[in-house]
């Protein structure tokens, strides 16, 4: 009976391991998989504090700046925390990643990183291997990575399934360290590990958060590891966090 048990958690480890082989390609091989990306942009460090592109106000705002009605109406009025991406162009790379809190005054800006986004930038149709990132608005529910658990309030799967393939451009290695699940086409209060795509394979999926390795990605968004530990931290479920994401001109509509 015990190796029995020893056999079925041997095949339960392998099919984690397996689904998270299946992910980390659908996360795309950051930085260009086999052969490594071509860089779209130069490594970007934290700014703590530092403001949003665009805006002037950082305390007490009425709403998230930059971002118009299509998207702001897509926000949960449940939401205390948001994540924004403000891409820099429709087909650029970079970004900046700004976390707002909501309090009794209104949106507070917590801190803001240089990030990047999708290398071939943005898109409102996204679907598998278009190197874009989706703009929208997708909760933020699940994290996990291949460090331990840094005292993120979101769920957090700590395995080495995150490990990106050994083919990878060397540049990526760490890419997954720290993740947190984009929710876009995929079962929210899963592992981001579980590839399940409700919408399809062709829709793409394996959106997530990370670690930054100073160029685009496939379709994530990344961050200094710094900020990856940051956003863990203050991520909190019970006030329902999400990104709004996009360039500026989609984030403005």
């Amino acid at each position: 009976m015990g190796a029995m048990r020893t056999a079925g958690s041997a095949i339960r480890m392998a099919a984690v391991a397996a689904a998270g082989l299946v992910l980390l390609a659908g996360c795309g091989g950051t930085g260009g998989g086999r052969g490594g990306g071509k860089d779209d942009g130069a490594a970007k460090g934290e700014r703590p504090g530092g403001p949003a592109r665009g805006g002037s106000s950082t305390t007490h705002l009425k709403n998230i700046p930059e971002v118009g009605t299509a998207l702001r109406s897509r926000i949960p009025s449940a939401t205390r925390q948001v994540v924004a991406v403000y891409g820099a162009g429709v087909n650029s790379a970079d970004a900046t990643v700004v976390l707002y809190d909501k309090g009794a005054n209104g949106w507070d800006r917590k801190a803001s990183w240089d990030a990047h986004n999708g290398r071939r930038g943005w898109t409102v149709n996204h679907h598998e291997g278009d190197k874009r990132s989706p703009v929208g608005v997708f909760p933020l529910t699940d994290a996990g990575g291949v460090l331990p658990d840094p005292g993120a309030k979101l769920p957090y799967t700590h395995s080495s399934a995150f490990t990106p393939p050994s083919y990878w451009s060397k540049n990526t290695r760490h890419d997954f360290d720290y993740v947190v699940a984009i929710n876009y086409n995929r079962v929210k209060g899963a592992s981001p590990l579980d590839p399940t795509r409700p919408e399809g394979q062709s829709k793409g999926g394996g959106v997530w958060l990370h670690l930054d390795h100073g160029s685009g990605t496939s379709a994530c968004v990344s961050v200094p590891k710094s900020g990856m530990r940051a956003l863990l931290r203050a991520l909190d479920p019970a006030r329902h966090p999400v990104i709004v994401m996009g360039d500026k001109a989609h984030l403005a509509a």
